[in-house]
């Protein structure tokens, strides 16, 4: 992606800030100390990191500025990767008053702001702010957040948040659960080093580099993502009490949890609801199932079919019948409206199939838009990988065999995040987000 000037990044970021004090608007007053997801930080902390890893990268990394609160910078600097059986013990009382975090916040901001309006407008910014790829770090960093913080408030009790409205779902006819061939060819993965700053202004995580091609194989790949109609097939039959269908490590997490269905899932007088944003509604049978890799493994397995690997999912997605690979599944068309279901638009998924305009160039639906999609291949580097210096843990930390690379987007995923090289990633036990899925025959 080519990064914008300064100024615009500027405001950019004012942007993306709106968006998450948005987002903490929805939680009550007394919900902040709130721990929705057992593994994850208490809110609280989501609202001193956004600002603490602004000010420690930009104004004490980059501009050299005196900490303005060394306790807070250290405190709200890493939030926690949710390891099996590993939960944090804090409590409600060890975390500083919403308020004076607040307070500290807004100091933060009007500093930043004064430091990164000066450099822009006398050219005296440090080349990485100069030319932007550090702004849209931060940028994109808050808005992964804003998405993380979604899922989060999804398992936060209704009455702990403040209702949001969400448009009206588009008409669309029932889709046929079908697969597609997908012939064999090139896909095309990451960026070329060449692309990294300062040489031509694109931006990208570490994780993205190096550019390279692999062959795919011809498969077949489901049209649509699994729904939760089809999945509930699966736990009327037994799946999850049919222990060939999991592996070892899945069987153990999943009992040792007592797991009977998908995390969004609930069961009232023996009728299934969806946990939405904002209500508990009699489940969506033509909506994606969100699951952890886990369940979806077990479910592709009882089909006879698996996850596609990181390259299957390019190629079915990017790739074309020619030699030719897209930017979008749908084309070169930045994304819309008319794509898929992400960008902030909605709080929860909408039928799969809703968005024919988003198709790829073999028909494969939703590829971009109304979940992540998990696959096959477990997250690492590629050849050539570099850490960042500035950010050295963003993506070194977690290649340890136990994240699976997530493509694609859900609802709460921002427009930009949708360049073809991004590579989200998240334990293979880790039900919480936005996790939907299709199978593929090989």
């Amino acid at each position: 992606m080519r990064v914008p000037d300064c100024q615009a990044l500027i405001a950019r970021l004012a942007e993306a800030r709106a968006l998450t004090d948005e987002l903490f608007a929805v939680v009550r007053p007394e919900a902040f100390y709130d721990r929705p997801i057992p593994e994850r930080h208490r809110i609280i902390f989501y609202l001193g990191h956004l600002e603490a890893f602004d000010w420690n990268l930009l104004g004490r990394d980059v501009f050299g500025q005196a900490s303005l609160h060394p306790a807070f910078d250290r405190l709200f600097a890493f939030g926690i990767d949710p390891l099996d059986g590993q939960l944090p013990s804090d409590t409600p009382s060890d975390w500083p008053m919403r308020a004076e975090v607040e307070r500290h916040n807004q100091r933060l901001r009007q500093t930043l702001d004064a430091l990164l309006e000066a450099a822009s407008l006398n050219g005296s910014a440090p080349p990485l702010v100069q030319d932007g790829f550090l702004l849209h770090l931060v940028i994109e960093h808050r808005l992964m957040h804003a998405e993380t913080l979604a899922y989060m408030l999804h398992q936060l009790p209704l009455e702990r948040k403040s209702a949001r409205a969400n448009p009206p779902s588009p008409a669309t006819p029932p889709a046929t659960p079908r697969m597609v061939e997908i012939p064999a060819g090139r896909a095309t993965l990451g960026l070329p080093r060449r692309a990294c700053p300062p040489l031509d202004g694109v931006f990208g995580w570490d994780n993205e580099f190096e550019e390279h091609v692999v062959e795919v194989p011809a498969f077949t790949m489901d049209v649509h993502n699994v729904t939760n109609g089809e999945y509930l097939k699966f736990v009327e039959a037994g799946g999850y009490a049919h222990r060939a269908l999991w592996a070892e490590t899945d069987w153990e997490w999943k009992e040792a949890r007592g797991l009977g269905h998908p995390p969004f899932w609930v069961q009232r007088g023996g009728e299934w609801f969806c946990r939405a944003m904002f209500a508990n509604l009699p489940l969506p049978l033509d909506w994606p199932v969100y699951a952890s890799h886990a369940e979806a493994s077990a479910y592709l397995r009882w089909c006879g079919k698996s996850l596609p690997t990181e390259a299957e999912f390019h190629r079915a997605a990017y790739g074309t019948r020619g030699s030719a690979e897209r930017a979008y599944p749908w084309g070169s068309e930045p994304p819309n409206a008319r794509h898929g279901n992400f960008d902030f638009r909605r709080w929860d998924p909408v039928a799969v199939g809703a968005h024919p305009a988003g198709n790829s160039a073999f028909g494969v639906a939703d590829l971009a838009g109304n979940g992540w999609e998990w696959t096959g291949t477990v997250f690492g580097a590629f050849s050539g990988f570099q850490k960042f210096p500035f950010y050295p843990g963003y993506s070194a930390n977690f290649f340890d065999g136990q994240h699976y690379v997530v493509k694609g987007a859900s609802p709460r995923t921002a427009a930009g995040l949708l360049r073809r090289t991004f590579r989200n990633w998240f334990q293979g036990h880790y039900p919480y987000i936005y996790g939907a899925f299709r199978g593929v025959k090989r």
